[in-house]
């Protein structure tokens, strides 16, 4: 069963995708079923993924990790996600890029995620 939110990468192409309604069905890229990505939470490797946030006057700050996410060709941080009242606000990095970014979000209970293109799906939980 899909919900809604859940992200699936395809292992092969490497395509993402994210489930806007739920449903009993299977999804499917380059011949194979694709499989829900777990949201990790904590760090246990070299480098660090776990989002960390700070509210700062242009609004919420979004770090990954507790020390800088390389951001190199092969490897880097693809995406990074607010999710506050029922709304979802992304933004997308590329190699090269800070790994961060800022929401104009006001604080408040939300969730963090962000995608990393090697070691997958992080989240984490901010008030």
């Amino acid at each position: 069963m899909l919900e809604r939110m859940q992200i699936l990468k395809c292992n092969d192409c490497g395509v993402v995708l994210e489930v806007l309604d739920g449903g009993e069905c299977e999804v499917a890229c380059c011949g194979k079923t694709l499989n829900v990505l777990e949201e990790r939470t904590a760090d246990v490797g070299k480098e660090k993924h776990v989002p960390v946030c700070e509210q700062t006057s242009q609004g919420l700050t979004v770090k990954v990790g507790s020390v800088p996410h390389p951001m190199e060709q092969n490897h880097y941080i693809e995406w990074i996600e607010v999710v506050a009242d029922g709304k979802v606000s992304r933004q997308f990095l590329k190699p090269g890029d800070a790994p961060e970014a800022t929401f104009p979000i006001k604080p408040g209970k939300l969730s963090v995620r962000e995608h990393c293109n090697l070691h997958g799906l992080w989240t984490g939980q901010h008030q």
